[in-house]
C-alpha cells in the first residue's frame, strides 16, 4: 500500500515538473511574437522608452506605411508561385522515389540511400557558388524558378527519406492483390500507395513550404529586382529606412511575414501531427 502511495506521488511530481517545463516552453516561445506584435502598433520612441509596455494607441501606421513603401501583394504572390511550385514538385517526386526505393530491389540501393543521407549534411552555403553558375547559365537569375530548383533539389533528400520510411511500413499485401488484378507500377502507386501515404505527404508539404517561404539565404543570391522578390527578400529591405533603423515598421513587416506560415500551422496542425506520429510508428 506504502509503495503504491509513493508511485502514485512520484507520478504527480513527475506529471507537475513535466507540465511546468511545457508551460516554460510555451511562454518563452510565444513571448517573442507577442512582444513583436504589440511593437508594430508602436513608434520607434515609443518602443526604445517603454520596450515592455502595452501600445499607448493602437495605430496601424506601421502597417500602412510598409504597405505604401513597397509592393507587398506582389511579393506576397511571388512567395506563394515559389513556394507552392516548389512543394507540389518536391510531395509528387519524392514520393515517387520513395516508393521505388521501398519496394524495388536494384544494384547500388545501399549507395542511393546513403548518398540521400550524406546530402543532407552538406549547409546550402556549401554549393551556392556552383549552384550560381548554374542557374546563371540557365538565364533564371531574378526568375521565381531559378529560386525553386534549387530549394526542390534541397528539400528532395529530406522528403525521399520522410517517405520511403513510411512506405517500408506498410503491408504490400494491398499492392501486391493489385499486381495480380493486372495493374501496372504508376496505377498501383496513385491508387493504391498514395491514399494510404496522404499523412506523410502532408507531413512533407507542410515542411517543405515553410522552408521555402522562410528561405531568405537563397533568394538574396538569385532575386535582385524588386519586381521579382518574395517576401521574406521584402523582409530584409525593411531592417533600415531613411538611414536609421525604423523598429516599428521592422516588426510590423515581420508580423505580416510570420502570420500566414503561424495560420497555416495552426490550421493544418492536426496533419502534421498524425503524419509525424504515424512515420515514427511505422517507420
Amino acid at each position: 500500500m506504502e509503495k503504491a502511495i509513493r508511485r502514485r506521488g512520484t507520478r504527480h511530481w513527475g506529471q507537475f515538473l513535466l507540465h511546468a517545463a511545457l508551460i516554460l516552453w510555451a511562454v518563452t516561445t510565444i513571448f517573442p511574437f507577442v512582444w513583436v506584435l504589440l511593437s508594430s502598433f508602436k513608434g520607434t520612441t515609443e518602443i526604445m522608452s517603454k520596450p515592455f509596455a502595452l501600445p499607448e494607441v493602437l495605430s496601424l501606421f506601421n502597417y500602412a506605411d510598409a504597405l505604401e513603401r513597397f509592393n507587398i501583394p506582389r511579393a506576397y504572390m511571388n512567395s506563394l508561385i515559389l513556394s507552392g511550385s516548389v512543394t507540389i514538385v518536391v510531395t509528387l517526386l519524392a514520393t515517387m522515389a520513395a516508393y521505388g526505393i521501398a519496394r524495388y530491389k536494384f544494384r547500388y540501393k545501399r549507395g542511393v540511400n546513403a548518398l540521400l543521407i550524406a546530402s543532407m549534411m552538406f549547409p546550402a552555403f556549401s554549393v551556392i557558388i556552383p549552384v550560381f553558375r548554374i542557374i546563371q547559365k540557365l538565364g533564371l537569375i531574378d526568375n521565381i524558378f531559378g529560386v525553386a530548383l534549387p530549394q526542390m533539389a534541397g528539400n528532395m533528400s529530406f522528403a525521399i527519406i520522410i517517405m520511403a520510411g513510411y512506405i517500408r511500413g506498410m503491408s504490400n499485401e494491398v499492392e501486391e492483390a493489385a499486381f495480380i488484378e493486372g495493374c501496372n507500377a504508376f496505377q498501383i502507386l496513385f491508387r493504391v500507395v498514395v491514399p494510404i501515404v496522404r499523412p506523410a505527404m502532408a507531413t512533407v508539404a507542410i515542411f517543405t513550404f515553410v522552408w521555402s517561404y522562410n528561405d531568405l539565404f537563397t533568394q538574396l543570391f538569385f532575386l535582385r529586382n524588386p519586381q521579382s522578390w518574395a517576401i521574406t527578400r521584402l523582409l530584409n529591405e525593411f531592417t533600415v529606412s531613411q538611414g536609421r533603423p525604423n523598429y516599428g515598421l521592422m516588426a510590423a513587416s515581420v508580423v505580416m511575414v510570420v502570420a500566414p506560415v503561424l495560420v497555416i500551422y495552426i490550421l493544418l496542425q492536426k496533419n502534421i501531427i498524425k503524419g509525424m506520429t504515424a512515420g515514427a510508428v511505422k517507420g
